[in-house]
Formats: structure tokens, C-alpha cells, sequence
């Protein structure tokens, strides 16, 4: 059966948007971009394969859909902007197949305008097709949200803004396959800005919190207790929960490039959260200290090295910058991950902990990075000589909190 949709990067945003095509019975190819490491687990693969899932080689079947999302991760470069070029890799290897009624659409974070003044002359170019003419072309941002048991494809909103109002509803009709609800965006621009209104949203909101909990430490005041009170009030309030630093594929952006203005809230955020990682281990120092002992020499073991419970994916996890911390004090570093069997920190190989509760037991310090839900973690609080919590997981009095 000829596929109806090519999904084009099969990294954490494209093999969850394939998974959600198969579920929803729709024909479905990917096409790697790259080398890419999405989100899912072995058996979630198996489940697309046996439903018709054909991950392919040759590019030569992307000529052949009615469909083709682009999902290709684009990186923050050196110079802090967005890489784009898998995208445009992307763009070339389709445009050269492209036939006339295809709707392309492109979920890869993008800065605004990117679809109309990058992509679309791409594909114009290698297809010889006119854009809102031969083809549609429309931009929708990715919602995936790797291990939210509560929101799937289905049931979180799509928005979508097409070239054309034609393209738009071309592309409506696709992911209408997918979820309840469609929302139309004006156009790409402001469908590509519902993006980076999103990801700055959950920075800026991220970093408010990591900044209250060290005002709250310094005060002696119950963070998380603050956070269970305000979350009753009903309207103009978002609990956000500190942390050791802020993981995950969304990069935050500050679009200077493109306006030559700053948004300062988003760089500010980026500047708290990136010292998350710092103040963690200035407070494994302080208690190592508080009870006798140096960070020179401490046995420290960190428990959860991803950047999302219950999951492996360990993109932009601060785990990699507090363990090298640790060590440039002369502490010596082990970890404990269920998902994780094997890590390593700039190329050195950190000893992973078999016994978890043999490994608290000896450990010096035991930081918690995050809450994997076998963790037992009042277990844990006893057997710990020392305990760190960073995630304000364990029960109250169990633990020294971030």
C-alpha cells in the first residue's frame, strides 16, 4: 500500500508524530535526517512496525505521499542561534521528488519567517513548483511532550499556519486525522511565534521558581509548601517547580538576530537557570561541610541523569555539568538511572551504582536530579546518610531541599 504521509527527521518530534499517523491508520514513511534518538522505547517501535510503520533509505518513495512533515532537529549553533541545517537538507532531498498537490509542512523549531523566506524557496527551487500554487506549504509548532500520560496527539490542539487560507486548510485536513482540535493560525509567521512564545514561556516561568528557591533557602521558608498554597488560586497563576537546571529539546529564543532587540525576560531566564547547575553543587558543598566533610575526597551519588522522568533521553540534562563540577572539587562521582545503563561525563565513564540503596547507604552525599517513579524515595531518605533533593520529591522532613 503507497504511503500517504513521509515523516521527514525521526528524532523526538518525528517518530512520536509517525506513532500518532500509525495509531490513527494513516499509511506512514520516515525518513531519517540524521542520526537521531527519539523518544521512544523498543516495544513503542515494534507496535508502529506491525502497524504499517516503513522506515526508508531511499528518498525516492517521498515523491510518492500525499503528506511530508518536516520534523528535522535544529540545534542552537555556536552562535546561539538555530541551526538549520538538517532542515535544509530536508528541504533539497524532498524538493527534488516533490509533485504538484503535496502539502508539506514543517514542525522543526524555527525562527519566524523561516518557512516563506528559507524553506519555501528551497522547495520552489529543486521542484520547479510554485508554493500556495502546485503545492501547500504550511508551518505547525510540535506539542510532543515525551511521557505526559495525561496529554497525547489526540487530545492536544494543533495549530496550523498555511501560505494560503488553501494551504492552511490542507494542512487542517491532515492533522484533523490526528487530533480534536485544529486551530488556524493568520499565517506561517505567527504559527512559527506561537512557538517560540511557548518554549520562552515555560523558561521564563522556570525560572522565576529557580530563583524563588534560592530566595526561600536564604530565608528559611518552605519553597514547595509556597507553591502548594498558590497553586489553589484559581486564575492568574501556573505552578512551575524549581529544579537543578532546565533539560529537554526546546531551545529558548531570544530573536535578536532578527529584530536586533534583545527580549531581555528570555535572556535573563536562560542566565538564572543556567547557574541551576552551580548553586546544586555550592549546596552539596554546604551540607558536605555542615557535617564534617569536604567536597574533596566525598563519596557523591546522583540519582536520575535524564532530563525527564521515566524516560532516557538525557538531551540537555543538568546532571553532565553538576557531576563535572563535582569532580573539578575532587568529589568522586557515581550515578544511579534505571534508564540509563551506561553514562559517561566529556568522554569519562562515571561507575554506575547496582544496589541503589547499598550505594545511598556508602555514599557520602545523594543528590536526587530526578524523580524516576520506581524510586522509592521515603525508602531512600532512610538509608541515605545524606540527601539532597532537587526536585522537592521526597516527604517533608526526609530530605534537605533544593
Amino acid at each position: 500500500m503507497p504511503a500517504d504521509l513521509a515523516v521527514i527527521g525521526l528524532g523526538h518530534l518525528g517518530l512520536p508524530l509517525a506513532q500518532a499517523a500509525v495509531a490513527a491508520g494513516i499509511p506512514t514513511i520516515g525518513y531519517r535526517t540524521g542520526p537521531e534518538a527519539g523518544p521512544l522505547t523498543a516495544a513503542e517501535l515494534r507496535r508502529m512496525l506491525a502497524g504499517g510503520f516503513r522506515p526508508i533509505t531511499s528518498p525516492a518513495e517521498l515523491g510518492r505521499v500525499r503528506t511530508a512533515v518536516i520534523c528535522a532537529p535544529t540545534p542552537r549553533g555556536a552562535d546561539g542561534t538555530l541551526d538549520l541545517t538538517q532542515v535544509e537538507a530536508a528541504a533539497r532531498t524532498l524538493a527534488e521528488r516533490l509533485r504538484p498537490h503535496t502539502t508539506v509542512i514543517l514542525e522543526s523549531p524555527v525562527p519566524p519567517g523561516t518557512t516563506e523566506t528559507f524553506l519555501r524557496p528551497l522547495l520552489e527551487e529543486g521542484s520547479r513548483l510554485r508554493a500556495g500554487r502546485d503545492f501547500h506549504l504550511a508551518y505547525s509548532p510540535s506539542r510532543v511532550d515525551p511521557g505526559n500520560r495525561a496529554f497525547a496527539a489526540a487530545n492536544t490542539p494543533k495549530v496550523i499556519g498555511g501560505l494560503t487560507p488553501a494551504c492552511t486548510e490542507s494542512a487542517a485536513t491532515f492533522y484533523g486525522r490526528l487530533t480534536d482540535k485544529v486551530v488556524r493560525a493568520r499565517g506561517p509567521r505567527e504559527a512559527e511565534t506561537v512557538q517560540v512564545l511557548e518554549t520562552n514561556y515555560r523558561q521564563v516561568n522556570i525560572a522565576l521558581v529557580n530563583e524563588m528557591a534560592v530566595l526561600c533557602h536564604d530565608l528559611g521558608v518552605d519553597l514547595w509548601d509556597v507553591i502548594r498554597c498558590a497553586e489553589t488560586k484559581p486564575f492568574g497563576f501556573q505552578a512551575f517547580r524549581p529544579g537543578p537546571g532546565v533539560g529537554g529539546h526546546a531551545v529558548p529564543q531570544d530573536l535578536a538576530g532578527l529584530t536586533g532587540r534583545n527580549l531581555r525576560m528570555v535572556e535573563l531566564a536562560q542566565q538564572v537557570n543556567g547557574n541551576m547547575p552551580q548553586y546544586v553543587v555550592q549546596r552539596a558543598a554546604t551540607l558536605l561541610n555542615e557535617h564534617g566533610k569536604s567536597a574533596r575526597g566525598a563519596r557523591v551519588l546522583l540519582l536520575g541523569v535524564t532530563y525527564k522522568p521515566d524516560l532516557a533521553d538525557q538531551q540537555g540534562s543538568p546532571a553532565h555539568e553538576i557531576a563535572l563540577r563535582l569532580m573539578e572539587l575532587g568529589a568522586s562521582v557515581s550515578y544511579h538511572d534505571p534508564h540509563v545503563p551506561a553514562w559517561s561525563v566529556l568522554d569519562r565513564p562515571i561507575p554506575r551504582a547496582d544496589s541503589l540503596y547499598e550505594a545511598a547507604a556508602h555514599a557520602d552525599l545523594t543528590i536526587l536530579l530526578q524523580q524516576h517513579r520506581t524510586y522509592d524515595l521515603q525508602g531512600l531518605s532512610v538509608k541515605a546518610q545524606l540527601l539532597l533533593d532537587t526536585r522537592g520529591a521526597t516527604p517533608t522532613g526526609a530530605a534537605h531541599r533544593l
